[in-house]
């Protein structure tokens, strides 16, 4: 997280790349980092990385971001579910798309 919040552009990419390849590891600590983040750029990556890990915890979250203000936030819950492909994120998906929240 350190690396990904520096303001050089390659640390942060660099910080990314490291977390991705261990999201599934850390998955409560990067939930609790998007929890409490103000950034919208950070929210936005660590959402990413949170649906990249394919962890099960995620599933709350996720379904939460599908009714986000936030676009962004929205895709990524729904590449998150996508990803995770289990029975309730199916049906999370289906319902968010039912009632209009995702295309």
């Amino acid at each position: 997280m350190q690396l990904m919040r520096r303001h050089d552009p390659q640390a942060q990419e660099d910080g990314f790349a490291l977390l991705r390849s261990h999201a599934a590891e850390y998955i409560e600590e990067l939930i609790a980092e998007f929890l409490r983040e103000d950034d919208h750029g950070l929210r936005r990556w660590l959402l990413e990385l949170i649906g990249h890990a394919r962890s099960p915890r995620a599933l709350p979250l996720l379904t939460e971001e599908l009714h986000s203000p936030d676009i962004a936030l929205r895709d990524w819950a729904v590449a998150g579910l996508q990803i995770l492909d289990s029975r309730e994120a199916r049906q999370a998906l289906y319902q968010a798309r039912a009632n209009g929240y995702v295309s």
